[in-house]
């Protein structure tokens, strides 16, 4: 990779993904919103910042020009279709070999093959409820942006993450296809390597149109599959 734009750079998500991307060697293009632009401070003179919405499509065409990737923090911003328009801008204007790799939770389904325990299901639902009502956010925005990107023939790939903790790396996470895989029991992602297996999926080419559900590496449940040597990753 020489070139990477990172779409919702100026959060936690982003902002890993922005030091980990510079000490690849990597040339970088920070999309966030104007008001935003203050956040990435720290990277001043060593990258580009596109300011702007990211759903803003004339932003999104100029800050995926003649880049090798396109790293998405797929954020459902409000109840206008945030995510959807950001997502739909990125799949019309990459370069059309560009790797596209977007960010998402375990509640997002591919094939409608996962399992999802009642604690989840109950939080998707209140919480999308909540989000639409004070209108700060929409659940079924970033459901549908993702519909899009399966739809897509572009090489993409959607990451999702559990829930997310601070803390020092534990190393690049571990995968599986579905929600409720038994090496996904534990649940829990450290941010920074979460966002260590988004810039890895640049140059994965076996996660090319696939949507792996990532948990910690040394989390209980994945370390317990370590041990199982018949378990398929």
């Amino acid at each position: 990779m020489k070139k990477i734009c990172i779409v919702g750079a100026s959060g936690k998500l982003g902002q890993y993904m922005v030091r980990q991307c510079l000490e690849r060697g990597d040339e970088v293009v920070a999309v966030c919103r104007e008001r935003s632009v203050p956040k990435l401070a720290a990277f001043e003179g060593r990258i580009r910042v596109v300011p702007g919405a990211t759903d803003n499509r004339d932003v999104i065409r100029e800050a995926v020009a003649g880049c090798d990737g396109v790293l998405v923090v797929l954020v459902p911003w409000g109840v206008q279709q945030y995510s959807t328009g950001t997502a739909q801008a990125v799949l019309d204007y990459a370069e059309p070999d560009a790797r596209l790799v977007f960010s998402c939770g375990w509640h997002i389904s591919r094939d409608g093959k996962d399992v999802y325990s009642r604690l989840l299901r109950f939080q998707v639902v209140v919480g999308g409820w909540i989000g639409r009502v004070l209108r700060v956010g929409d659940v079924n925005d970033q459901v549908e942006a993702c519909r899009r990107v399966f739809a897509s023939h572009r090489r993409w790939t959607v990451v999702r993450g559990s829930d997310l903790e601070e803390g020092e790396s534990q190393g690049l996470p571990v995968w599986s296809h579905h929600v409720g895989d038994p090496i996904l029991a534990s649940n829990v992602t450290r941010r920074v390597d979460y966002a260590r297996f988004m810039v890895a999926a640049l140059e994965n080419d076996e996660l090319i149109q696939q949507a792996p559900a990532i948990v910690g590496c040394q989390t209980p449940s994945a370390l317990a599959h370590l041990r199982e040597p018949a378990a398929a990753g």
